[in-house]
């Protein structure tokens, strides 16, 4: 039936996007060939046209936070296929796939580290693990990440590459945005501030809960910032969108977000801030 029929690329076929393998990348953006050390060098930013390629927990923790100050916590928090699900495979294969593929336990990486010897709560989505989707382990992840932050009285940041709520959990993924956003109710009666940082893509769930809830959103040059994707959007309003719709630069001109950071500038914006929060 045409209701099914794509017609467009949705956010994961347009190119590789993710670190690709061996000695060298193309960059989607440019086309430039770019020796692989020089890429981690310059943050994996393309040295041509500053495209920022999909990087994982590992890489931003890098850049993020001091040197050997991460403690990863919620190691053994998994999912469980609680609803017996399947759609192309059963969801308990697919986990097992996700588990091999990427060396990781779930789409959300959490613990605490340190940026310029301040303590902070750090928490980071993959979104090599099934797109990044968010479900009954990540909202938990989220939520004792977010009361670390709490009974610590340290800033919480989030790290968001999301294509939404996790389908393969039904209701139980969408119970989560209400279990994110009440703990982080939490933390503004505290005063304890929660910096959201918005990567390519942030949509679903995650943007429509605690990725945009931040005390101060900082979105990544030309990221896809959105709740639907354009592609959904344009089939339902049948309209054409504005060149750029969703794009970091256009939903910041939009009051969307509070500022785009570039990857190099991202570690010292975050350690000015938390100066600026009065947290020292």
């Amino acid at each position: 039936m045409a209701w099914f029929q794509r017609t467009k690329e949705n956010i994961q076929e347009k190119g590789q996007l993710e670190m690709p393998d061996g000695l060298w990348a193309k960059c989607p953006e440019c086309s430039e060939v770019i020796f692989k050390k020089q890429l981690e060098d310059n943050y994996y930013m393309c040295t041509k046209c500053n495209f920022h390629f999909r990087i994982g927990s590992d890489e931003f923790i890098k850049i993020i936070l001091d040197e050997g100050s991460f403690i990863e916590t919620e190691k053994n928090v998994k999912s469980v296929d609680a609803l017996n699900f399947t759609d192309s495979k059963p969801y308990v294969v697919r986990l097992k796939e996700n588990y091999s593929k990427t060396d990781m336990n779930e789409a959300l990486t959490v613990g605490h580290g340190k940026i310029d010897g301040r303590q902070v709560s750090f928490g980071c989505m993959n979104f090599g693990f099934i797109g990044g989707s968010m479900g009954a382990v990540v909202g938990e992840k989220f939520y004792r990440a977010a009361k670390y932050s709490l009974e610590k009285k340290v800033p919480l940041i989030i790290v968001s590459a999301t294509g939404g709520a996790r389908m393969q959990e039904a209701a139980l993924s969408l119970m989560q945005m209400a279990k994110t956003s009440s703990i982080l109710s939490s933390l503004e009666e505290a005063n304890i501030p929660y910096i959201s940082i918005l990567t390519d893509p942030t949509t679903g769930g995650v943007s429509a809960s605690y990725g945009m809830l931040g005390d101060i959103i900082i979105a990544e040059p030309n990221a896809l910032i959105g709740f639907a994707g354009p592609r959904v959007i344009e089939q339902t309003i049948k309209r054409k969108l504005p060149q750029g719709f969703q794009k970091a630069e256009f939903v910041l001109e939009h009051g969307f977000v509070d500022m785009v950071v570039k990857r190099s500038e991202l570690k010292k914006t975050l350690s000015d801030l938390i100066d600026w929060f009065g947290f020292n």
